[in-house]
């Protein structure tokens, strides 16, 4: 009798076992085969969602037929903790074993729409809106606007709605700190005051990772991380024999540089004309300094300067003081900067604008006269033709 007994409960052991090697390994082919979708999605992992949760929200999405399957599968590889927040790209028939690595990947999230906010020089912004199409790299754009106008509907639906947004913030070359501290604050997706305007030139202009919410003085805290970065980088790799001898100097003089030409592969040159008459002891002349002696940085001229502003002492008017104004005149890129510290080698002391928006440089006064004339003939010719 127990031999019998013994004997149905090895038997039924052999069968539980067999049960469950053909469970685990229905569950293994079920974790690694092609899935569900049929077409490629944005998936997104809340911040603080638990592996479940996660599970719950891929089966919802249609991305996962057995929400069970995927948590043990993500438990037995030792991957439930490395699932990060954020949006991702999951493509069409992805497996278990594949969204698991997608969701875990230490790559930046991929979000369905993106907001960039670009200042502008009257110390506004623009807001730009797009999608991008999954699995295509197409992006669509969805709208385009100022905060100082009517807002879009479709911007306003789409952030109501609570979908995932990657918010960034473009800072263009050449904006006073002013500028960017007024820029900041009309952007509706930033919170918190700014205490005290950063000084002039130490914020980077670059494009910034932002997010619905953040303060405005962690932004700020951001560039001047990345200018600082940016002129000790420069400034350890200067040329030699420069006429300016300290980190401060070189920004001062990037900002002149920033502001004299929009033109890249004009920087250097512009930079050697600024070097070349450090120098040989002459003023630097240059308009921008004049400018920003009248604006203080705060606000656009938006006129020509009038013979009484040239004429009128300034700290920063480089026609009536020798050698570098005081202070940055604006916040100038990482290009100005390396070229204010690696000048071109030449020979010039002037410039003045050619028509083209760049500029003619000359060695001589002679020549640089002939350069103005030509200038001038330019300037009439499109007052003219301009009926003006």
């Amino acid at each position: 009798m127990w031999k019998s007994v013994a004997a149905n409960a090895f038997s039924l052991l052999i069968v539980l076992c067999i049960a469950v090697a053909g469970a685990i390994g229905w569950g293994q082919r079920e974790f690694t085969k092609e899935g569900p979708l049929e077409g490629p999605i944005f998936f997104e992992v809340p911040r603080g969602a638990g592996l479940s949760q996660v599970a719950a929200r891929l089966a919802e999405a249609g991305a996962v037929t057995h929400p069970a399957i995927f948590r043990l599968g993500a438990e037995y590889s030792d991957m439930a903790g490395a699932i990060r927040a954020g949006s991702f790209e999951i493509p069409a028939r992805a497996s278990m074993e594949e969204i698991l690595g997608v969701i875990t990947q230490n790559a930046a999230p991929v979000y369905r729409y993106v907001a960039t906010y670009v200042l502008r020089i009257d110390g506004t912004g623009e807001q730009r809106l797009v999608e991008r199409v999954p699995g295509t790299g197409e992006v669509i754009e969805l709208a385009e606007f100022a905060y100082d106008a009517e807002i879009p509907t479709i911007y306003s639906d789409i952030t109501e709605s609570g979908a995932s947004i990657a918010y960034r913030v473009s800072i263009p070359e050449g904006l006073t700190s002013w500028q960017i501290v007024e820029g900041l604050k009309s952007a509706e997706f930033l919170t918190g005051e700014v205490a005290e305007i950063p000084a002039e030139g130490v914020l980077a202009p670059d494009t910034y990772e932002a997010t619905r919410g953040m303060e405005r003085a962690e932004l700020l805290v951001q560039m001047q991380a990345r200018q600082e970065a940016i002129l000790m980088e420069a400034w350890a790799n200067r040329a030699e024999n420069l006429p300016i001898s300290t980190p401060q100097e070189a920004l001062i003089l990037a900002s002149i540089i920033e502001k004299e030409t929009g033109q890249a592969e004009e920087r250097g040159v512009v930079a050697s004309v600024f070097t070349n008459r450090l120098r040989q002891g002459m003023r630097l002349q240059t308009d921008p300094t004049v400018i920003y002696g009248v604006t203080e940085g705060q606000g656009v001229l938006g006129r020509g300067l009038r013979r009484s502003e040239l004429d009128r002492v300034t700290p920063w008017n480089t026609y009536q003081i020798d050698g570098l104004p005081p202070t940055p005149i604006a916040n100038p890129g990482r290009a100005s900067i390396e070229a204010a510290l690696n000048p071109d080698d030449t020979n010039y002391i002037f410039f003045v604008a050619d028509g083209t928006g760049g500029h003619a440089f000359a060695e001589t006064l002679a020549e640089h006269n002939r350069n103005v004339a030509r200038w001038r003939e330019i300037e009439a010719d499109a007052r003219a033709n301009s009926g003006n």
